[in-house]
């Protein structure tokens, strides 16, 4: 594995630390930041875009760092969890010469395998598809953006951490995870680097909300000399769990009781389990006659499976009620639905039932089939529970669009659509205010990252004011030196 060239001494004759943003600098997809000493390179994260027209094209131009085989040049990959933004590009690095170490916790390998499989899949699908249109107008190249093959590549470079453990991970830096408390495994990465001057460098991930069932709150750090600090919400706070609970048991009571259909895209790892855990504890209440909920999402299904073997990653009340013989994650009334025969037996259901399927921005995945079975109808729900970025489908449904597209066509939106907020897995502007207090001691400077510009702006500017920290909103492409 090569060494980074060394960089230029600054002007106190010390190599700078320098960080490139090539990813999620500016919106909430696509998180990728080089971190480059002067002995090694260390990527954190690769993830894909989403969500806009353009998403395509920017994952497969490479950042100029990694490209033309620039990626042999890489030390070390670092992941903070395994959501597809953070880790959906990393099947391209083995393509460009990578075969070093990606270091992630024992849930994170799991649930990457799962992603990126699913994620290969779905690209070679759809280059399928578009292969067919293109040779009926005389063109016949197509390629994915990477194979299954190019997956499997990637997924023996995984190596495992546990939480809290100081773990070197290149010449002179050190990596230690703690739980970020927003997925199963998901961690802020405390990143030291040790010579000539140490230095650490914080990347937050993504934070999840305090007191949210099934994850553990997130674990608070204290010294640093640089934070990268998720910014999703960085300007407003979500609905209180409380209230979006009640609203949620709400909307099916009246659904299940006028024996109507409630369709609730989602994402697969995260939400998904955190929906048939409420779901479980509503149909246990006996407030409502019995419904059928149906889990339609492959990736879903083996993402609450995992929950299950990884008990010891979730909450102390979902690891009591396990012990106690009780199923948390798998209620009497759930079904599941793994093979595409079992989801299009859905579209004949009649009365009332609960379909939750990916992909929870509704621009792919099985959520597609039953909005076009089902969102031009009266009497149906759709229960929006999570993140709509600019541009996607599903924020087009929250904005009450007339009619969505669905593969070309135009379809009416009739179906009355629901936005609950407080199932977020991401802390909203409070949570992270707390989040970084811990910090005053040490006055590090921020760099905001995961958040479109009006988020970054208003989190910026409350760092400032309450605690005076010095905050800075790196754009895309640029280099922060520390």
């Amino acid at each position: 594995m090569g060494r980074a060239t060394p960089p230029a001494l600054n002007t106190i004759g010390i190599p700078p630390v320098k960080l490139h943003f090539h990813g999620a600098a500016g919106e909430v997809t696509g998180s990728c930041t080089l971190v480059d000493t002067a002995a090694a390179r260390v990527l954190v994260d690769f993830g894909m875009h989403q969500g806009s027209d353009l998403a395509d094209r920017r994952n497969r131009r490479l950042p100029a760092p990694l490209a033309s085989g620039g990626a042999k040049r890489l030390n070390a990959v670092v992941l903070t969890h395994a959501h597809i933004d953070h880790i959906g590009r990393l099947p391209l690095l083995p393509r460009e010469g990578y075969r070093g170490p990606i270091w992630c916790t024992r849930p994170t390998a799991a649930l990457a395998a799962i992603l990126l499989r699913d994620s290969a899949k779905i690209q070679e699908e759809d280059a399928a598809k578009l292969l067919r249109r293109r040779r009926r107008a005389g063109r016949d190249h197509v390629t994915p953006l990477y194979t299954s093959a190019e997956v499997e590549q990637v997924l023996p470079l995984l190596r495992t951490v546990e939480y809290d453990a100081a773990t070197e991970v290149a010449d002179g830096v050190r990596v230690r995870m703690v739980d970020a408390g927003h997925i199963l495994g998901a961690a802020s990465v405390e990143l030291t680097i040790d010579a000539p001057v140490k230095r650490t460098i914080v990347f937050s991930g993504d934070l999840g909300p305090r007191g949210m069932p099934l994850m553990r709150d997130p674990t608070t750090l204290l010294d640093a000399d640089l934070v990268v600090l998720e910014s999703t919400y960085g300007d407003r706070d979500h609905r209180s769990f409380d209230r979006t609970l009640a609203e949620f048991e709400s909307i099916i009571k009246d659904a299940v009781w006028d024996r109507e259909k409630v369709l609730i895209p989602s994402f697969a790892v995260g939400r998904a389990q955190q929906l048939v855990y409420q779901l479980g504890i509503l149909s246990r209440g006996n407030r409502v006659p019995v419904f059928p909920v149906f889990l339609d999402s492959p990736m879903a299904i083996e993402a609450l499976d995992l929950h299950r073997r990884y008990l010891d990653f979730l909450d102390a009340d979902t690891r009591k009620a396990a012990a106690a013989g009780q199923q948390p994650l798998y209620p009497e009334n759930l079904t599941l639905t793994p093979t595409p025969d079992d989801s299009r037996r859905l579209n004949d259901l009649e009365g009332a039932a609960v379909i939750i399927a990916g992909s929870g921005m509704c621009t792919g995945g099985r959520i597609l089939h039953h909005l076009r079975h089902n969102v031009w109808r009266k009497g149906v729900h759709v229960m929006i529970v999570g993140y709509q970025p600019s541009g996607s489908r599903g924020r087009q449904l929250v904005d009450k669009a007339p009619a969505i597209r669905i593969w070309g066509d135009p379809i009416a939106v009739r179906a009355e659509i629901h936005t609950l907020g407080g199932f977020s897995a991401h802390a909203g502007q409070s949570g992270l205010l707390e989040w970084t207090s811990h910090f005053k001691g040490a006055n590090p400077r921020f760099l905001l990252n995961h958040g479109e510009d009006k988020p970054r702006a208003a989190l910026a500017s409350a760092l400032a004011q309450r605690f005076g920290f010095n905050v800075q909103a790196p754009g895309l492409g640029e280099t922060i030196e520390l």
